[in-house]
């Protein structure tokens, strides 16, 4: 359900969709299986003879990890794709929990400008102030600029997966914006 919801959301936002098949390391995986299940979301795969460029991964040995970056790469530098760097950061929310240490946690794409701790970021019912920011490593960082998976910590509440985010002015637009 997770994927047909992210897969409906980038069709609704009319972006290129390319696809990390992970998991290919499971002994019961089904690469086959899941390349039929992308085609009846109407996601035809390459090797088939579509349009979609599905990249099989595995998170724990880090298989395909480097074809999947050289793919969006070459995807985005033949659609001309940039971003802005210098507007304010916004994106989607990739997931989120509520941490027992850190509160509400978000796991975001920044997808144009640049995101900065200390700036108000409201996101779906959620709004806060970034307190802290992690890269995909896990190392504090200040700022981060388009095209930069992060994790922040300071909103009130735990946003939805797929919920845009957006920075704001202050903190009491962002609580109006949330409410309404």
């Amino acid at each position: 359900p997770q994927t047909i919801e992210a897969i409906n959301h980038a069709k609704a936002a009319k972006v290129p969709i390319v696809v990390a098949m992970n998991k290919i390391d499971v002994p019961n995986a089904n690469p086959t299986r899941a390349l039929g299940q992308l085609a009846e979301q109407d996601l035809q795969p390459r090797e088939w003879g579509g349009q979609t460029e599905v990249i099989q991964t595995s998170a724990v040995t880090g298989e395909g990890i480097d074809t999947l970056v050289e793919t969006l790469s070459l995807e985005a530098e033949l659609q001309e794709l940039q971003a802005e760097t210098d507007a304010p950061a916004s994106g989607y929310i990739i997931e989120a929990e509520m941490n027992p240490r850190l509160g509400a946690v978000a796991r975001l794409l920044i997808l144009s400008g640049t995101l900065r701790v200390g700036e108000v970021l409201l996101a779906g019912k959620g709004y806060g102030r970034v307190r802290q920011m992690t890269d995909n490593n896990g190392k504090a960082i200040t700022e981060a600029p388009p095209a930069t998976p992060v994790e922040v910590s300071g909103l009130n509440e735990v946003p939805e997966a797929g919920d845009r985010f957006f920075v704001v002015d202050d903190i009491e637009q962002a609580r109006n914006i949330a409410e309404d």
